[in-house]
C-alpha cells in the first residue's frame, strides 16, 4: 500500500483548497507539503483587503483569507508538513522532499496535486541597462520586507511595470511615507486590475506612464536616479523622450512565472503560452493521476479563482484515487484564436465533461464592446457578449456539454470587436 492516497505539493491558497476538496471528496490519507514555515503562501504578506469577494462574499485581507482555509483544514485529518521542500515528483507518484526534522525522504501516493505557485521576473530577465547598485527590488520582495519584516525599502521610488503587486506596493509605500514618483509601463495598457489602478494610483495622484520603460539605472552604492523613455509600437525607446527621476528605489513588477521545475522534470506536457502544464477539463496533466492548479498552472489575477480551480483539481484527484482513471474517449483540443493569448484547459474529454466545462483565457489587448467567439473549424458554436476585456483581467466562459457535442474538430476561442 502507498504511504498516502494523495500528496499536495504547496501550502498556499491553491494547495489548501485542493487538499480540503480532496478530503471532502472522501480521501483520508492526504499529505500537504509546504516549504515555508507556515501555510498560506503569498497571502501572508498581502495585508491589503480585496480578497474573498467571490469565495466568501465578504472583503478580507490576505492573511484572513488564508486563515479561513487553514481553519477548515484543521478540522480534517490532512497531515501537514511545513519547512518541507519537494525536490522531485516522479510519474509513479513518488515524491522526494527534505525537511529539518526528517531529512530527505521519499513517499508514494496514488495521486499528486501540483500547487507550487509562481515567482517574480527579476531584473536579469528583462535586461535593464545600468549599474548594479542597491535599491532595486522585485515588488513582491519589497512587500515582504515591509509587511512581514517591518523594513522600509526606500523613500523615493519608481515602479517599473503595472502588475497588481506593483500597483499595490505604490499605495503601500505611499501610506508608509514614501514618495512614489511614477509607475512606468512598457505596454500601451496596464497589466493590473482596473480597481487597483484606481485605488492604488489615481487615488494617490501617482502618474501611470504607459508606453514607457526604464532605459538606464544610475548609482554607485545606492540607486541615485533612473532614466525613463517613451517607446514606439515595437517597444523600442524613442530618442529624445528621456526623463530622469531622482530616486533611491526601483521596484520591478514585470510579470510572474509559474514554478514548474518539478513539472518539467516529471515529464508532463507543457504549454509555452502559459508556462504551465497542459491539462484536461479536471486539471489532470498528461500524466494520469497528477494534477496541477493555481498559479503553477496559469497566473491568476484573483485568489478566489485560484481557490475555485484548485478545488476542482482536489475533487478530481479524489475521484481518481477512489475510482481510477477517467475514460479515454473522444478528446477536444482547445486553442487560442484571434486576440487571445492562451486557454485553460487545453483538452476536454467529452465523456468526462459532465454538464460542461469552464474555459479560462486572457486577451492580448483592451476591448470595449466585444464578443468571445468559440469555433470548431469554420463553424461558430458559441458567442458571448462582453462590455469590457483587458489583458490584466482573466476571462472565462462556460461551455455546456450540448455545445461541446457540436464540435467536429478542436475548439478555438477568439475575441472580436462589436460595432455599435
Amino acid at each position: 500500500m502507498r504511504d498516502y492516497e494523495l500528496i499536495v505539493v504547496g501550502g498556499g491558497p491553491a494547495g489548501l483548497a485542493a487538499a480540503l476538496a480532496a478530503w471532502d471528496g472522501g480521501v483520508r490519507r492526504i499529505l500537504l507539503l509546504e516549504r515555508d514555515g507556515a501555510l498560506g503562501g503569498i497571502l501572508n504578506q498581502c495585508v491589503h483587503n480585496g480578497f474573498g469577494l467571490h469565495r466568501f462574499k465578504e472583503e478580507l485581507t490576505g492573511p484572513e483569507y488564508a486563515g479561513r482555509f487553514i481553519d477548515l483544514l484543521a478540522d480534517t485529518g490532512v497531515e501537514v508538513k511545513t519547512d518541507a521542500m519537494a525536490l522531485s515528483v516522479a510519474p509513479d507518484k513518488t515524491v522526494r522532499y527534505v525537511s529539518p526534522d526528517g531529512g530527505c525522504r521519499t513517499v508514494g501516493a496514488e495521486a499528486v496535486v501540483l500547487a507550487m505557485g509562481c515567482r517574480e521576473r527579476t531584473r536579469g530577465a528583462i535586461s535593464v541597462p545600468g549599474t548594479r547598485c542597491a535599491g532595486i527590488f522585485t515588488a513582491g520582495a519589497a512587500q515582504r520586507f515591509l509587511n512581514i519584516e517591518g523594513q522600509m525599502v526606500g523613500r523615493r521610488a519608481v515602479i517599473l511595470g503595472s502588475g497588481d503587486i506593483g500597483l499595490i506596493m505604490a499605495r503601500r509605500m505611499t501610506l508608509e511615507g514614501a514618495n512614489v514618483l511614477a509607475c512606468v509601463e512598457l505596454m500601451p495598457y496596464s497589466s493590473g486590475l482596473n480597481r487597483n489602478i484606481v485605488q492604488c494610483l489615481q487615488d494617490f495622484d501617482i502618474p501611470l506612464l504607459l508606453s514607457h520603460t526604464v532605459t538606464n539605472i544610475v548609482g554607485r552604492d545606492r540607486l541615485e536616479r533612473v532614466e525613463v523613455s517613451q517607446v514606439d509600437e515595437n517597444r523600442r525607446p524613442i530618442p529624445g523622450t528621456e526623463r530622469t527621476f531622482d530616486c533611491d528605489t526601483l521596484l520591478l513588477s514585470v510579470g510572474l512565472l509559474p514554478e514548474n521545475e518539478l513539472t518539467r522534470e516529471l515529464g508532463a506536457e507543457m504549454d509555452l503560452r502559459t508556462n504551465g502544464a497542459v491539462v484536461y477539463e479536471n486539471m489532470e496533466t498528461s500524466i494520469p493521476g497528477i494534477f496541477a492548479c493555481g498559479n503553477v498552472l496559469q497566473v491568476h489575477d484573483l485568489v478566489d479563482f485560484v481557490s475555485g480551480e484548485s478545488a476542482r483539481a482536489g475533487a478530481a484527484a479524489a475521484a481518481y484515487v477512489l475510482g481510477g482513471e477517467r475514460g479515454s474517449g473522444r478528446v477536444l483540443t482547445v486553442g487560442n484564436g484571434a486576440a487571445v493569448t492562451y486557454t485553460v484547459p487545453q483538452r476536454i474529454r467529452l465523456e468526462a465533461a459532465g454538464e460542461g466545462v469552464q474555459v479560462f483565457f486572457r486577451v492580448n489587448r483592451v476591448f470595449e464592446r466585444s464578443a468571445v467567439v468559440v469555433r470548431s473549424g469554420e463553424k461558430q458554436i458559441a458567442r458571448y457578449k462582453r462590455d469590457h476585456m483587458a489583458p490584466g483581467e482573466m476571462e472565462h466562459i462556460f461551455l455546456p456539454s450540448k455545445l461541446l457535442a457540436l464540435a467536429e474538430d478542436g475548439l478555438t476561442v477568439s475575441a472580436e470587436e462589436v460595432k455599435a
